[in-house]
């Protein structure tokens, strides 16, 4: 690696489930950290959707259709801000949200149909519960899990201390 090479980015995973009114509160701090942070921070989405929530399974897995179609981001961010929608009227707000962004809704629905998407949505899942994921939504930044799921209060400050140690350690 050569001085001119940036430094790997600092990965913030946000353990999220779609139908969860707190995790769309929490979009605020996810803009505000990507506009602060840019490409210095990696923000991934991770499935953790609780059973609780009837819709949250399928729209995890919709979540990676329309990541496998481009717009990821764009998807989640609409489910998130319809959640009590898709509480009310499940699968089809999946589909028309897919097709009011411009996805294949077809597309969408047939991957709803086929599970094509359930080992990733199983294995986020799996990872969350193994490293102690209760609820969402919960951020991990570097060996830190931060619970967002009682309370958002002071959670980006937070995130914004372990991100800028982080990167500082990278130089």
């Amino acid at each position: 690696m050569n001085d001119s090479t940036p430094a790997a980015p600092v990965v913030l995973d946000v353990w999220c489930e779609l139908q969860c009114p707190d995790c769309h509160q929490a979009l605020t701090d996810v803009h505000a950290l990507r506009a602060k942070y840019g490409d210095r921070l990696d923000v991934r989405l991770r499935h953790f959707p609780l059973e609780k929530h009837k819709h949250a399974y399928a729209a995890a897995q919709a979540a990676e259709e329309a990541a496998a179609q481009g717009k990821d981001w764009p998807y989640i961010e609409a489910v998130l801000a319809r959640s009590a929608d898709l509480a009310r009227t499940g699968e089809p707000l999946l589909i028309e949200v897919a097709r009011e962004l411009g996805l294949d809704a077809e597309e969408m629905d047939t991957a709803l149909i086929d599970g094509r998407h359930m080992l990733i949505v199983d294995a986020d899942q799996a990872e969350g519960k193994a490293i102690g994921v209760t609820g969402t939504p919960t951020y991990v930044i570097g060996d830190e899990r931060l619970d967002g799921g009682k309370s958002q209060d002071g959670l980006r400050e937070r995130i914004e201390e372990i991100a800028d140690r982080l990167l500082a350690e990278r130089g």
